[in-house]
């Protein structure tokens, strides 16, 4: 295993590898994480959203989950992860274990100064646990693209994206060329820092992932020998072509030696099959308003069962249903156990949406039952 790039020399080194790769608990195939999109169910504020963030942290980080993503969206009344480091900040206060990242961090909607000086200081508050996940979508619709951006010329953010990685690496590492414009811009708090006359710096960097929902990050990741994270939640049908394609154009870097890739899951258990189904009818009801332009809080499990869908929403909602792996907590490990066994995948990070916090910290309770995960002392 190669030493991350960067790493200022003498002292103690970690390397990358042994800060992406998990360790499975129970009967767990694989290690199991958790991606958050602080949902907003009616009738809820986004206040009681970012209080079952914080408590579904701690109870994951109890029950030995691995890692727990925020994802970045906008102009979504339903999602309150419109500023992925704010939350993740919040989350740092009351946890000690376990991983916090970006599931991710839309990479063109933002200078990778900024985003290099946050996660710099996400570092630096919780040393060797922060995640810096990247996608190249603009998590949201291109009127609120342009108006995140300053421009309406959004293809050419997504088409610049590995060049915007590479500056933001860049800055992570403080190693720009002698020569280059950026030459003197430091990302603070930083490996600057270690070379000022006392300096120390930590030996941690936060790693970065690159996500995607189709082949292009897929490769990219490989390329660079990146760990990649892939939205199965949303985009069945490619996954294993992705993962394929991920695993294919692998080299080995400073980073990794070999392919790591986990995969967004939408799972969702409940002590009965019958609660389980009303709880992902909700859900995709507010799929369906979203998909045709009418983005909304959750709706209650009641306002779903009452929704008269037309053939074509009906349509849409078993389609998108199809691919919610939901029901009882042992229906749920059976169709995990299955679905990594399909993919290959690392590791299964479950994303978990319904209208009550409560139904959402109830399914990881039960999940972590099923696989037998440690129980808090």
């Amino acid at each position: 295993m190669h030493r991350v790039r960067g790493r200022p020399t003498g002292g103690t080194h970690v390397t990358a590898g042994d800060e992406i790769r998990g360790t499975a608990h129970g009967t767990a195939p694989v290690p199991l994480s958790v991606l958050d999109l602080v949902t907003v169910g009616a009738g809820r504020t986004a206040s009681d959203a970012l209080r079952t963030s914080v408590e579904l942290a701690k109870l994951t980080e109890a029950r030995g989950f691995h890692r727990y993503w925020v994802a970045e969206h906008h102009s979504m009344p339903g999602v309150a992860s419109s500023s992925p480091a704010v939350i993740l900040a919040h989350l740092a206060a009351y946890t000690e274990r376990i991983r916090l990242g970006s599931g991710g961090v839309m990479l063109p909607n933002h200078a990778p100064l900024v985003i290099a000086e946050q996660f710099g200081t996400l570092e630096a508050m919780a040393p060797g646990r922060v995640d810096l996940g990247l996608g190249r979508a603009p998590g949201t619709d291109g009127a609120t693209a342009a108006a995140l951006r300053r421009t309406d010329r959004l293809n050419e953010g997504a088409d610049d994206f590995p060049q915007q990685l590479a500056e933001l690496t860049r800055f992570l590492d403080d190693d720009f060329p002698d020569g280059h414009p950026y030459r003197r811009i430091h990302a603070v708090p930083g490996p600057v820092q270690a070379t000022s006359p006392g300096g120390v710096q930590s030996p941690h960097r936060p790693p970065v992932w690159l996500l995607g929902s189709s082949g292009f990050s897929a490769r990219l990741a490989g390329m660079l020998g990146l760990p990649f994270a892939f939205a199965h939640h949303f985009s069945a049908q490619n996954t294993v072509p992705a993962l394929d394609l991920y695993r294919e154009s692998f080299r080995p870097s400073e980073v990794l030696d070999a392919p790591y890739a986990l995969i967004g899951v939408a799972a969702l258990a409940a002590d009965d099959e019958k609660e389980a189904r009303r709880q992902v009818l909700a859900a995709a009801l507010n799929m369906v308003r979203l998909r045709t332009g009418r983005p909304g809080l959750v709706p209650t499990p009641e306002e779903a069962e009452a929704y008269d869908f037309s053939p074509m929403e009906r349509e849409f909602v078993e389609s998108w249903n199809a691919n919610v792996i939901h029901g009882t907590a042992d229906e749920v490990r059976a169709g995990l156990d299955d679905l990594q066994k399909r993919t290959g995948a690392d590791e299964l990070m479950l994303t978990a949406n319904a209208h009550g916090g409560d139904v959402r910290v109830r399914s990881y309770e039960l999940i972590a039952d099923a696989y037998g995960l440690p129980t808090p002392a």
